[in-house]
């Protein structure tokens, strides 16, 4: 009864608002768009500006409902992200910024300017580290080095500092300008709830925006211990995460959301099956770096159109796997950048004798979306079926070749899902559930459930399409929405 309560009882930080104490209760039901139109009216600050909030220290503390709370005696402060100022610290930078500019000035060749480039930015980069400067200073720094990048290259009348890592492919086929950013992304200060539940496969992926995802990602590489082990300078690590958020497209389903997605379950099997006690450190970071890359600037149409549509990629890769072919070549690229290398000098072939077992780690991972819960798992199906039907509009359109499970016409949500969990998702996991035994009650029970679910669904939607059997129709209307007592 009494954790019941609890559950219900509010949350309440307390603020320093000009030098007073103003106390701020939500319910931890909240969205985090709710508690920041809060922390604005508490602090005096205008609806839908962009603020963050950071602790006595200065860390930043995440704006959502598991956020840590704190006394009175150890106030959190709401900042305006549009009034930062800079003082003295934009001096030291403008004068650093100077000194890059004169330096372009007196290059012309290539290749010292872009040596030139990279040993400046580094420069910057560890200044801000170890001056600890704020968001808003550094997103000054970021937007004056970008200008002073773009003058150079119409100077130039070529690309300089940019890292050959993103590629869109257009309908003609043509390639487009390559990006390269400095990392910006804030650390928010995770609360120990939210640490547990990055462990386990129930945690819910869609309450977090870009930023917070990336900083769960570099979390994760400090508490499995690669950062240490593979002696990862942090400033590094950062670059490498934004780089890689960068090459994701905004696709229905193959996005950032889904490499988080992954790289959150890779990270929960880690600690669900203990693999730290019966794998190595590069194993570890070998599971983790193929969760976070596996799908790097997929174009969101599968192998069977780039074959069909006989795209780049697939002349590119000869018809062999050229999507597959195309991520792995991607997350070299962007690994091999010397700003964004996080495996210096590490040997991989001493750690092949486990490669089979890590790809169906992989594979488990990608595909597990259904082990989450319900209301996690769901909005993932539409999002796929609105990626194939994108597909099978674009091929009936090119007269291609349609696969029935893609065809908006012809697939439902029951059947898109049934002989997938039946014949991919429960044999696959119950093959690892053999070696590990922990995983049934947490991943496996929750995909027969989910196929249970499904099926239901499937017959409601059999008797509806033929017209009779009503009473059977609303018989299971009622038990799937769990109201047996329910009239209609």
């Amino acid at each position: 009864m009494g954790s019941s309560s609890s559950s219900y009882a509010p949350k309440t930080i307390y603020l320093d608002v000009d030098g007073k104490v103003q106390k701020v209760a939500f319910s931890r039901h909240c969205s985090p768009c709710d508690i920041k139109e809060l922390l604005c009216s508490s602090s005096n600050i205008p609806r839908n500006t962009a603020i963050m909030m950071v602790d006595p220290e200065g860390a930043l503390v995440s704006i959502d409902p598991t956020m840590p709370t704190n006394s009175p005696n150890s106030l959190y402060k709401v900042i305006s992200l549009s009034t930062g100022q800079l003082g003295e610290k934009e001096d030291m930078f403008q004068n650093l910024l100077s000194q890059v500019a004169e330096q372009f000035s007196r290059a012309f060749r290539i290749n010292e300017l872009k040596t030139e480039v990279t040993n400046r930015l580094a420069m910057l980069e560890k200044r801000v580290e170890l001056e600890g400067l704020k968001v808003v200073e550094i997103e000054k720094c970021k937007n004056d080095l970008k200008k002073l990048r773009d003058e150079m290259t119409s100077r130039g009348g070529g690309r300089v500092g940019n890292c050959p890592c993103k590629y869109n492919f257009s309908d003609d086929g043509k390639k487009l300008n390559p990006r390269r950013d400095v990392p910006s992304y804030p650390k928010y200060t995770l609360s120990q709830e939210t640490i547990e539940a990055l462990k386990k496969p129930t945690f819910d992926v869609w309450h977090w925006e870009h930023n917070e995802m990336l900083s769960c990602l570099e979390y994760m590489y400090h508490d499995l211990g690669l950062v240490k082990e593979f002696n990862m300078n942090p400033i590094t690590l950062k670059r490498w995460l934004l780089g890689i958020q960068e090459n994701y497209r905004s696709n229905p389903f193959h996005n950032f959301r889904h490499c988080f997605c992954v790289s959150q379950m890779m990270y929960g099997m880690i600690n669900l099956c203990n693999l730290p006690e019966k794998m190595t450190l590069t194993d570890m970071g070998i599971l983790m770096t193929a969760a976070v890359c596996h799908d790097l600037d997929h174009p969101g149409y599968n192998n069977t159109y780039q074959i069909n549509a006989r795209t780049e990629l697939a002349v590119r890769y000869n018809d062999i796997s050229p999507l597959e072919n195309h991520h792995c070549a991607v997350a070299f690229q962007i690994l091999s950048l010397p700003e964004c290398n996080i495996f210096a000098n590490v040997e991989l072939e001493a750690y092949k004798q486990i490669r089979q077992l890590k790809m169906v780690l992989i594979k488990c991972c990608d595909i597990s979306n259904e082990v989450r819960p319900t209301e996690v798992a769901e909005p993932w199906v539409d999002c796929l079926l609105e990626e194939y039907f994108m597909q099978s509009d674009r091929e009936k359109t090119e007269g291609l070749p349609v696969a029935p499970f893609m065809d908006r016409d012809k697939v439902t949500k029951p059947t898109a899902q049934i002989g997938f969990i039946k014949f991919v998702l429960i044999p696959m996991f119950e093959t690892v559930m053999k070696l590990f035994p922990q995983i049934e009650e947490i991943m496996v029970q929750p995909l027969r459930d989910s196929r249970d679910h499904y099926e239901e669904l499937k017959q409601i939607d059999d008797a509806m399409t033929e017209g009779s059997g009503s009473r059977f129709m609303i018989q299971k209307f009622k038990k799937v929405m769990g109201r047996p007592d329910l009239r209609l």
